[in-house]
């Protein structure tokens, strides 16, 4: 498998992995008893969907912006994992794919200019 390829799959794993990981969360895992459901994924699963296109269209410029899209799940993982002892381990996976989505991307915008 290519250099690219691979990252394009480390970049897809993360997201889907990490929009899987917050519909669940905040429906089924552990939903929120103060914030409606609905608002919950308006704030954290809609901002992932902007990037959808492009990213499977292999886009080399959305990969280019999903990476600081991913920055913004990865401390919502850790501020969750520390304030949350009860759904550390959904804040553990969040960090993760979270992680796998921006080592991904910065890999594919890298390796898809040469």
């Amino acid at each position: 498998m290519s250099p690219v390829k691979l990252s394009w799959t480390i970049t897809l794993t993360g997201y889907f992995g990490l929009l899987v990981l917050i519909a669940l969360w905040y429906t089924v895992l552990a939903p929120s008893v103060h914030v409606p459901v609905f608002v919950m994924l308006i704030v954290f699963a809609t901002p992932l969907l902007f990037p959808l296109r492009g990213l499977l269209h292999g886009r080399r410029y959305t990969f280019q912006w999903s990476s600081y899209l991913a920055l913004f799940y990865l401390i919502h993982g850790i501020v969750e994992a520390y304030s949350t002892p009860a759904e550390r381990m959904l804040a553990g996976l969040e960090i993760l794919f979270s992680l796998l989505l921006y080592t991904g991307c910065i890999l594919y915008a890298r390796l898809a200019h040469q």
